[in-house]
């Protein structure tokens, strides 16, 4: 709204109204009201009239809006859903490494002690036992250790041993066995390879 109104400016610009305003101060009055009420009006219209487009163009634009929001709430939901199942995932396999896998440290004298109760239960004579490691590419936190045994048994005694091996605690695999007849009796000469995995680094308990 204006601060002041200069009515001899009005006059000068306005000379057909001269005597008008002389005669009757009331009509300036009307004319200001006049003015501001346009000026009213016109700020109503561009505060309220959807000049961007029609209301119909302007619900369909807060639908889509709407819908934006929906579809990125759900791309919120779904990647929490696949954060959690990551973690998941990771925690069951630390427990699982925890569980089978053995510290670098003590891996031989458990391998060793533990090859050594089964092969007693067995009945089977131990020969000898080496070992070799390796890294795995991509795990640098594990190595893979294979153990090459030799032993002396009957077939029974190989049976029994290798059902006893199958259910170790720890994670064994039998990556070859060969078995060969003595010249002379019924034994055995036993060759089994075995693989198993360490996590390295680790100090025993």
């Amino acid at each position: 709204m204006p601060g002041s109104f200069n009515l001899a400016a009005v006059r000068r610009r306005l000379p057909a109204l001269q005597g008008d305003f002389g005669r009757d101060p009331r009509f300036v009055v009307r004319l200001v009201l006049g003015l501001l009420l346009l000026a009213n009006i016109g700020a109503a219209l561009v505060l309220f009239k959807p000049w961007g487009g029609s209301a119909e163009e302007l619900e369909r634009r807060l639908a889509g809006i709407d819908q934006q929001a929906v579809q990125k709430q759900a791309s919120v939901v779904t990647l929490q859903n696949l954060v959690n199942k990551v973690e998941k995932a990771r925690a069951e396999g630390d427990l699982f490494m925890k569980d089978y896998f053995l510290s670098e440290r003590s891996a031989y004298s458990t391998l060793v002690a533990e090859l050594t109760e089964v092969a007693g239960k067995a009945k089977i004579k131990i020969k000898d036992h080496s070992f070799t490691e390796e890294p795995i590419e991509g795990a640098e936190h594990l190595k893979m250790l294979s153990i090459s045994a030799n032993y002396e048994g009957t077939y029974a005694d190989l049976v029994e041993f290798v059902n006893m091996l199958d259910r170790s605690p720890r994670f064994l695999i039998i990556e070859n066995l060969t078995a060969t007849p003595q010249q002379s009796g019924g034994a055995l000469n036993i060759n089994i390879r075995l693989d198993t995995f360490m996590r390295a680094g680790e100090v025993a308990p």
